[in-house]
Formats: structure tokens, C-alpha cells, sequence
């Protein structure tokens, strides 16, 4: 069998009695005839076989604060070394990166590199992690399972932004080389997931479950509150009160504002009095952590000592104006361990975007 250079052989596949491939990536379950591709467009069938078409291909490299992803708890002020690729397994309506996450232009991944050279210009900037982003990871797992490994070669940490939406055996190998995650809880209704997303809630449900009960990755989540669709004080206290029963409290939760976009123009943008609400009710709930993003919130930016109230972490969007957790990432006015991975702060990278181009090896 010939695969074209573009393509990378990829995993989770097999062969149904009827002549199609079926992809066991996700739970789309794709069934592909030949030359076909999945709904995610990047993963396709050649001849009797499937390939990932975006292996070592990006869509750009950036060097990021680690709040931007959004992770608050996960070495905060650090600098993390994001990239990403095409296509995506959802079909959002309202996706804010849609240049990216539904290009069907190919030509558009003009940015080559192999994990190694990912790994080593990560390091060489200074990052303390890398972070598969801007699409979803799981879509090129192949590609950011080899680059995750190339990287823990080189004493990185490797971040995850995903919707979630894969099945248990790849699920299994791909947080395997996770460090931290940020996973995207669009709503907390399948109506929603059905008719916004073309998915479904449970299978990002099981995922959150399984990072946090089954492996040790470092999870933060984030819900983009759209006016009308997911924003109901009664939706946010089901959704907070799933994730207290089913997570834990030291969960941290990020709800994020909604601008029009994609074909999504028919709504307004999320009033900031929408997340104030909604975090207030989060906090409520019993939730020990719960933030705001996309406006302008000082409070809704600050990490809180859930056992005194006392302001440790003080952030401006994404920079950190004051940090007081001790060196064993706790309270230093009344000793309460809080939720994350802290260890040793230096100088804060600070707000600021960084644009990178690789050192070919």
C-alpha cells in the first residue's frame, strides 16, 4: 500500500464486514469508503487503511501565559509553548477558532515540524510546558502523542485543550502523556450538544470523570455561556452541582463570555453580569473555584483561600499582579492546601503573545 507523504498511518481503526473502515477515535464512529474522510477532516481512508493528513503540520506556534488556555492552578505566571493543527469532531455553531477548527484548506498548515523540534524549541524559549490547542488534540493524537513524549524527553509538561470528545482506549493512551488538561464543558444538556455541537453530553461527561478519578492529569474546566442556549441559573446549578458531586470541589471551573461568531451571529455577546452571576452561583453551590474570562474582572481573575478568603493569586486578564501561596502551594494566612500544581514561582511570564517560528533539525 502507498501512503502519500502528507499522510501519517494512523491508529484506531478497523474493517467492517460491508467493505467501509470504521474510525474508533471518537464517538462519531466514523464509517469511511475509500478516499473518504471523517468528520473531522483530517483523518481519512487510504486504500485499506487510515491516516492522520496533519501529522507534523500546524496551523501556527506561539509562546502563551498558561492562564490563557485557561489553567489558574497548573504552575501559574508560567510560559507554555501552544500550536495546533485543522479540523475538529464537533461541529460547533458557535466556534470562536472556526478559521482553524473547520479549514478545509490543507494549504493553510504552512508551519512543518516533528515533535523533536517542537520539544526543542519549547525548551529553547523558555517554556515550562506545550499545549495542544487552537484545535481540538485528540483529532491528531498520533502526532500530539509523539510530540508529548519528545517533550517529557526534554523536562516539559504537556497541556491538553480538548472538548473531550473521544472513546476509553484512546482516551486511555492520550492522557497516558497529558499533564494538564483544560476540557470544554459546552452546556450541561444534551439538547444543546445535540443541536449546537452535533455530539453528545455523556461521552465529555465520562472523560472528566475519568481524568479526575483514574489518572493523574491536573483538570481545570471551561463553559462559554451563550445568552439563551446555556446561560439558565437553573442549567449553572446543575452543571456546578455535577461537577461538586462527580469532581470534587477543587475542580476549578471557568465560565467565558460569548461573542457572535461563526454561524452563531444571531445571539449577543455574554453580559459580564451573566458570569458574575454564574460564578456567584458556582461559589454557592460549594464549588471552591470558580473564575470568569473573555471581560475585564479582577475578581473573577483571582484564586481565593476557600478556607480564610484571603486573595493569593491576583490576576489582571492574564497577568498575575500578586502571588502569596507558599512554597508548598498553600495558604500562608491559614495553612488550607489549595488544588493544583504550584511548585517553585518565579518571574511571571506575563500577558504577553509571542509568535515562534521552529529551528528545523
Amino acid at each position: 500500500m502507498n501512503i502519500p507523504d502528507s499522510d501519517h498511518p494512523a491508529r484506531w481503526w478497523h474493517r467492517l464486514d460491508d467493505g467501509r473502515i470504521q474510525c474508533d477515535l471518537c464517538p462519531r464512529d466514523c464509517r469511511l469508503h475509500a478516499d473518504q474522510r471523517g468528520a473531522c477532516f483530517v483523518r481519512r481512508r487510504v486504500g485499506d487503511a487510515m491516516t492522520l493528513t496533519t501529522w507534523s503540520r500546524s496551523s501556527g506556534f506561539c509562546v502563551d501565559p498558561i492562564e490563557k488556555k485557561p489553567l489558574n492552578h497548573f504552575h501559574p505566571g508560567s510560559a507554555v509553548f501552544s500550536f495546533g493543527t485543522a479540523g475538529c469532531n464537533l461541529a460547533c455553531k458557535f466556534c470562536q477558532n472556526w478559521d482553524i477548527s473547520k479549514s478545509r484548506d490543507m494549504d493553510r498548515l504552512m508551519d512543518a515540524a516533528r515533535p523533536e523540534e517542537i520539544a526543542a524549541t519549547a525548551r529553547r524559549m523558555g517554556c515550562k510546558s506545550v499545549a495542544y490547542t487552537y484545535n481540538d488534540p485528540v483529532i491528531f493524537a498520533e502526532y500530539a502523542i509523539d510530540t508529548a513524549l519528545a517533550c517529557r524527553a526534554e523536562g516539559l509538561f504537556n497541556v491538553a485543550v480538548t472538548a473531550g470528545y473521544i472513546h476509553a482506549a484512546p482516551r486511555a493512551e492520550f492522557f497516558a502523556v497529558m499533564d494538564a488538561a483544560n476540557v470544554d464543558l459546552k452546556a450541561f444538556s444534551e439538547d444543546f450538544y445535540v443541536h449546537q455541537c452535533g455530539a453528545h453530553l455523556q461521552p465529555v461527561l465520562d472523560t472528566l470523570e475519568y481524568l479526575v478519578h483514574e489518572t493523574e492529569v491536573w483538570v481545570e474546566i471551561t463553559t462559554l455561556l451563550i445568552p439563551g442556549l446555556n446561560d439558565s441559573e437553573a442549567e449553572i446549578e446543575r452543571l456546578a452541582g455535577w461537577v461538586l458531586e462527580h469532581l470534587g470541589a477543587g475542580v476549578p471551573l471557568h465560565f467565558s463570555a460569548f461573542h457572535p461568531d461563526y454561524k452563531l451571529t444571531d445571539r449577543p455577546s455574554t453580559p459580564a453580569a451573566t458570569l458574575t452571576r454564574a460564578r456567584r452561583q458556582a461559589l454557592d453551590v460549594g464549588l471552591h473555584y470558580v473564575y470568569t474570562g473573555n471581560v475585564h474582572d479582577r475578581p473573577g481573575d483571582t484564586t481565593a483561600c476557600p478556607g480564610c478568603g484571603t486573595a493569593l493569586i491576583e490576576r489582571d486578564w492574564y497577568a498575575i499582579l500578586a502571588y502569596r501561596l507558599d512554597a508548598h502551594g498553600r495558604c500562608p494566612q491559614c495553612g488550607t492546601p489549595i488544588a493544583g500544581r504550584f511548585g517553585a514561582f518565579s518571574r511571571p511570564f506575563g500577558a504577553r503573545r509571542v509568535p515562534v517560528a521552529i529551528h528545523r533539525q
